[in-house]
This record gives C-alpha cells, structure tokens and sequence, in this order.
C-alpha cells in the first residue's frame, strides 16, 4: 500500500535533509540491483551488509529520496531522510501503510507446517478473491520480510496473509506491531528453536502473542499449548484438527475437522456440517495443515461451498515433500526445506505408506534443538527405525545420536550408513539404488539436502 511522502515522513520521524520534493507516492526498495526509478531508497544494514556503501549508486540509478542512518558523504540532489535506525524505519513504513489498507490480514504462525498452511490458504482464497490476496513471498517471515509484504500490498486487495517466523524471544509481537491481524492462525507450538527460546515456556508466550492486538483466533485442538490458553481470549476460537482430536466440548462453537481423509466436518455457531471430500496431499501433518488453512478461508468470509470446490487443485509448496523421478535409479520424494523432530516424525508417517521395494531415509541432523538436541535426534532415529525404513542414511552434527537412536529402535548396523557430504549421499544413491526403491531426504536446511537431487539430475 503506497504511501504519500508527507505520510512517509511523518512515519519514519524525520524531516528532509535536503530541500527537494519528494515523489508524490512512496515505492520503498532496499536493494539498488531491483531499483526502479522514481522509488525510494532505504539503506538498511546487516550482518554482512551496509545499504549505505550504495546510497549513491541508488541515486544514479534514479532514487527519488533515500532513508539513511547517517548523512552521505557527498551532496545528493533528493531528499535525504535521517533517522536513527533504518530496520526500524522500514517497520514504521510498514506499520504506515499496514492501517491505510481496508483488506483483512491473516497472520499465520507456529513451529511447523507455517508456510505450507500459508500456500495452502491462499489457493483457496484465490477461489473466491482471485488476484486480490496477497502472501508473504517465499519464507520471508521476519520483521524485514513482513515489511515487504506490506509495503507493496496493492490498493485492490481484499485479504493479506502473513507469515510469521520467531528467531528470538518475542518476535511474532514485534511483528503483530506491524501487520496488526483480524485473524491469527498458530498452527502448534513444538520444540523447534528451543535452542534460541531456551525453554519451553518463553516459545509459548512469543507464539501466542500472536493475538495480542485482538485477532480472532485459529487454534490446533491437537496443541497441548492453544488448549491451556484458550480461554485467554476474549472470543471463541475457530478450532481444527485431524481424527478424533476436538477441543474441550465447551468451546466447540467453531471448528474444522478432518476424520479422515474423506469426510470433513465443519461447525459453526450451531451448525454441524459433515461433508464428502477426496483429501490427495500427502501426510496427515498436511491434512492438518489444510484443516488451518480451510479455517483460515472460512475466517476470510469465504464460503464453505467456495472451500469445498477448491480441495481437489491444491498442491503443496516447493520443498514439502517434492517427487523427483531419477532415471534408472530410485524415486526420491525432497521434503529437507526445513526439519523439527516433530516435523520429520510426521514425514516419517508419510513416507511409510510409500509402495517400493525398499524405503531408503537420508536424514540429514536437525538445527536450534539447544540441550535437547541429542534426545531429540535419538528420538527420531528410533522412529525411522519403526517406522519400516529398509536403509538409513546420516548425516550432519547429530548423526551419531541419529544412528544411536535407529540401532535402538531395531535397525542393524549394516542398515545404517553415515555420509559427511551431499556429494557422499547422492553418489551412495547413484551406486546402490533401482528404479523400485523410494529414497527420502530429510533434513535442516543448512545441510543443503537439495544439492542431493541436483547431483542425482545431471
């Protein structure tokens, strides 16, 4: 949502340094590669980068004003906007633009299944709203991602879905600053960064400030954290879950709930809908996944009828449980953008159903476990031992708790075979698999798992 450059000003707090007209809407770019003449700079800084060491090339290359921390070296013939931190600058912007826009925002959060509840979400949407919904790009979930995001929401959208990830201790609240949310999705709070978060407790009350400005609120009836704080909401949350999980009878006003994967019941304020559908996405993490994102739809106004008609063209995100077809060798199913315990576990689950003469695991380690990390891969080890895997592969910091944990659960040690590199696993796969086995790569991203299918495709 476009700003004015007198909004812009007021925003960011600061006064021109140099007594020029700014442009009559503000475009905000922080990257001189993408700059399109007319927009404004804004010099942002990192660990590994300084916007400022291009506040001149930006100019050359058309800026109409740059936001900077300190005065450029030079004199710049456009408005030069001085302010004490340019990140919280651009949040300001955000924030700014965020209540000009009448569309309704959904924000979505939780340590798994984020960002495919998110895809998931806005195929359905488009259903009724076509081009008018905008999403979070890709995993850009942070306070410079969710600035993006709404600092180019166009005028004619209806619905903005956010995605919100957490690093630190209170993050998803210095978000929720900015996108201000009518509705708030948490998928589950798990043990993911608890490395970061340290305990358990600090993870939930960072996930659940999700509604801390008054979102209506989308809670998972499985999630042992939403069923204890639930009844801190002013209003009755929009439930939804898989099986036979519900939350307590008394706040089953709303919900979304998939009994299997051919009925869906829907409740709502005293109807009691059970429906007829062909649930094809693999996983039943990913049915729950769409059990939030069809309550998220429905939240938006869409109608259960829209919804209904749209489950059979949903596909997941890239990365989430990708099928690749190797010539002369295994199929291998990529579902490494990012790995929990919990997580992986459920990959696990998927993958069992997989038919193949053998189910070969590449299980690269996990990341941000903290202390509980070492139990952690264990545990997940053991369950791919249990899970029917006929070969283990592991990888990565933990691969000799991944390995501990898989002898433990029954695999021999002939059955497990550890590799340092992607090099390593892929050219393991390339000499000892058939067009009749089924190869799973699992892992954290900073282990690159998809270098993997890359080297098994030339």
């Amino acid at each position: 949502m476009a700003l004015t450059f007198e909004e812009a000003v007021h925003a960011v707090r600061a006064r021109p340094l140099v007594a020029r007209d700014g442009p009559a809407h503000v475009v905000i770019s922080t990257d001189t590669r993408t700059l399109r003449s007319g927009e404004v700079f804004l010099a942002l800084r990192g660990e590994r980068f300084d916007g400022h060491h291009y506040v001149e090339a930006a100019v050359r290359h058309g800026a109409a004003a740059v936001v900077v921390e300190r005065q450029p070296a030079t004199a710049l013939d456009v408005p030069v906007l001085l302010v004490e931190d340019t990140r919280a600058a651009y949040m300001r912007l955000a924030a700014a633009a965020r209540a000009k826009t009448r569309a309704t925002v959904i924000a979505i959060t939780g340590s798994t299944g984020k960002t495919t509840t998110k895809e998931l979400l806005g195929q359905l949407l488009r259903r009724t709203y076509g081009e008018r919904v905008a999403l979070s790009p890709a995993n850009e979930n942070n306070e410079i991602g969710v600035s993006k995001l709404f600092l180019s929401v166009p005028p004619n959208a209806q619905v903005v879905v956010a995605e919100m990830g957490a690093r630190h201790y209170g993050d998803i609240a210095t978000l929720v600053d900015i996108a201000r949310p009518d509705v708030g999705i948490l998928t589950n709070v798990r043990e993911a960064h608890l490395e970061i978060m340290q305990t358990q407790e600090r993870l939930a009350q960072t996930k659940w400030a999700l509604f801390s400005t008054g979102a209506r609120a989308v809670l998972n009836a499985g999630d042992a954290v939403s069923r204890e704080r639930a009844a801190e909401l002013p209003e009755s949350p929009r439930w939804f879950g898989t099986g036979s999980v519900r939350p307590p009878e008394h706040q089953q006003t709303k919900g979304v709930y998939f009994l299997d994967r051919r009925r869906l019941r829907l409740i709502d304020d005293g109807r009691d809908e059970l429906h007829a559908v062909d649930v094809r996405l693999p996983g039943d993490h990913n049915v729950e996944n769409l059990a939030a994102a069809i309550a998220g739809a429905l939240e938006a106004h869409c109608s259960p009828s829209e919804v209904l008609a749209g489950l059979a063209d949903l596909e997941l995100p890239a990365g989430r449980y990708e099928s690749f077809l190797i010539p002369d060798r295994a199929r291998i199913i990529f579902d490494a953008y990012n790995a929990s315990a919990s997580g992986t576990i459920a990959t696990l689950d998927a993958f069992r159903a997989e038919k193949a003469r053998r189910r070969i695991a590449v299980l690269a380690s996990m990341a941000e476990l903290g202390s509980s990390a070492p139990q952690l891969h264990r545990d997940v080890g053991a369950y791919a031992a249990r899970s029917g895997v006929d070969l283990l592969l592991v990888g990565g910091d933990h691969a000799d708790e991944l390995r501990g944990g898989a002898q433990g659960g029954g695999l021999r040690a002939e059955q497990i075979i550890d590799f340092r590199t992607t090099g390593e696993a892929a050219g393991w796969i390339r000499e000892n698999t058939t067009p009749d086995d089924v190869v799973l790569l699992k892992g954290s991203r900073r282990y690159k798992l998809e270098e993997i299918v890359e080297q098994l495709q030339r």
